[in-house]
Parts: structure tokens; sequence; C-alpha cells
């Protein structure tokens, strides 16, 4: 089996490749991805070495260098992740998230439909997974949470451009048969996640003795799912998801991003212990809060537990430390 995998050397695709090359030792891999500033192919050192693995460097956007992918590799499956997630960006600059995110999925879903589609309909065994964000539902209130049922309401540019892309490919499914299924996860944290993100800038800013910035008062809240988790059920959809359906993926751990911010800390006091005044929650400073700032996101993903059997069953607690540890080795 051929399997194309976008965005492979990002936070969430590179540990889905790793993931998915010691799973499947019959596979062969590609993986595209531009290598913008949150890339890292380092990343993949465990694998670049391995026949079964190749990387080109292309941007999705550029239709017929994509075009020429497709034809040459071949691929029976295609993981798609590739896109611009950084929320601050999308509200600085949204126009790349526009042109990655929904000119880039449409452009990859119609070369696909192009050198896929059969005479008579059949799709089989080619498969279309698309890896998107809860951000698409908007915002939750202090109680409920998002089902594959909530209806969408995307609240910065970078969530409405991945509900776009989201309803293409919904349209190509509907419209086209094609084999499609799509993920909508919550917040991730592991390993290989870029600097910008929360987890890592806690991290780094303590151990650099700067301040912490936690936007507005901290109360926000959030779902948590540790990267590898995520990418157990990214396979088991793949493999085993509904044609057409959307499954929603979350750890069933919410933390408020003060108390988060504050656990952090604790590790870090533990580990290292040079915070100021031998704390390093005297580092936390609060900043004006960015605009749309959705205020909680929870997923209730019982239909990926009671039809797939998938649910987070990691310790949130352990590998928050592991990813704390992994982020020091990187920082000092």
């Amino acid at each position: 089996m051929n399997i194309l995998v976008t965005g492979g050397a990002g936070f969430i695709g590179s540990n889905l490749l790793c993931y998915l090359h010691d799973r499947y030792s019959e596979a062969e891999f590609l993986n595209i991805d531009k290598l913008s500033y949150a890339s890292d192919l380092s990343y993949l050192n465990s694998i670049k070495t391995s026949n079964r693995y190749r990387f080109k460097k292309l941007d999705i956007v550029d239709r017929d260098a994509l075009r020429d992918i497709i034809r040459g590799f071949e691929p029976d499956g295609v993981f798609h992740l590739a896109a611009e997630s950084h929320v601050d960006n999308s509200i600085s600059g949204p126009e790349p998230f526009i042109q990655s995110n929904v000119v880039g999925t449409f452009n990859l879903l119609e070369e696909c439909r192009r050198f896929w589609q059969q005479e008579d309909g059949n799709w089989n065994p080619h498969r279309f997974l698309h890896v998107s964000t809860d951000e698409v539902y908007g915002e939750l209130g202090d109680e409920g949470a998002f089902s594959e049922k909530t209806p969408y309401a995307p609240n910065s540019p970078y969530s409405a451009s991945k509900a776009g892309s989201d309803f293409i490919v919904r349209s190509y499914h509907h419209t086209y048969g094609m084999n499609v299924v799509t993920t909508n996860c919550s917040n991730n944290f592991g390993p290989h996640q870029h600097d910008e993100k929360l987890i890592p800038t806690v991290i780094r800013t303590a151990l650099n003795g700067k301040e912490i910035p936690v936007y507005g008062k901290g109360e926000n809240v959030r779902d948590w799912l540790y990267v590898k988790d995520h990418c157990e059920a990214l396979d088991l959809v793949f493999q085993q998801g509904k044609k057409g359906d959307t499954y929603v993926i979350g750890g069933n751990n919410e933390w408020k991003n003060i108390d988060l911010v504050k656990k952090i800390c604790d590790i870090l006091n533990e580990e290292v212990g040079e915070g100021p005044e031998g704390d390093y929650k005297n580092l936390i400073t609060f900043v004006m809060d960015r605009p749309g700032h959705d205020f909680r996101y929870a997923i209730d993903a019982s239909k990926i537990k009671e039809e797939l059997g998938w649910s987070a069953t990691r310790s949130f607690e352990d590998h928050l430390r592991e990813t704390v540890r992994w982020y020091m080795e990187q920082y000092q």
C-alpha cells in the first residue's frame, strides 16, 4: 500500500508518520510538506533512511506539482494534515490560511478524484482522511461538549478556513461518492510541537527566566489530547471509519489555561528547580486577550469509542511530564 501524508514534517504529521511506518511494515510512505517555519524534518530522523519512506518539498497550493506527485506515487490512501494552524497568525494575516487550508485541500481532493475515480463509481481501496479541528464548532459555555452533530460556528480566520475545508471534503463524498473520512480533534500536546504553541511557550519562557504570558485571566478551557493517542485514533478511523463520516477525537481532559500553566510550572520546579524564589509560577503574567478568543472547548468522543473502540487511555500527568522533559532537552 502507498500512503501519502501531507504536512508530515509538522507536529502531528511527524508523529503520525513515525507511528504508521513502525506499524505497517509493508507500506510505502511519501511525505509532502512545504517546510514552513512550523515544520522540522529532524522530527523524522528515526525513519529518514528507511527505503519505505520518501520526502518531497511541495506546497499543496501548487496544483501542477501536486498532480505530478499523485500521478507518480499513485497513493492508495491519503492522510491530509497540511494546514496553517496558529490562530494568532490567522488574525494578523489570514490569506495564507485560506490558500493552504481551503485552496490546498481542494487541489488535493480534485487531483485524487481525477486519479482514483473509476467509471463504475468504485473507489476502493482508495481512501482520503482529512484531519481537522474542534475549533470549527466555535465555543462552549460552562457545560456541554462538541459532537459530530454540533453546528459549525467558526470564530477566527483559522477556524473558518478549516470549516471551509471540511465542507469541501464533505461535498466530494456526497457529489462524487469519494471515500473520505474527517476527524476533528481537540488540542494536542507532546513532542515536536512548534515553539509558538501554549505548552512549549510556557516551558521555553520559564527556562529562560522570562515572563510566561497567559491570555486574559487564564480562564479559557481546553480539552488536551496526547498526540500519540491521536495518531492511534487517526489510524483506526482510516482503517475502519465509515465512508463519508466524521469522528471527533478528544482526551476527555479539560484544563483551564491558568491551571495547566501552573501544573507545568510545578513539574519544572521538580525537574529543574531554578524558578525565581524557587517557583516558576512567579513568572506568570497576564496579557491582553486575543480577539475572538473562544472560551471553552470540550469533546464528546462517544462515537469513536462505541463504533471503533478507541479512547484516550494514557495518563495525562505522565505524558505531560514526558513532554516537559522532551522540551527541556530541546531548550537547554
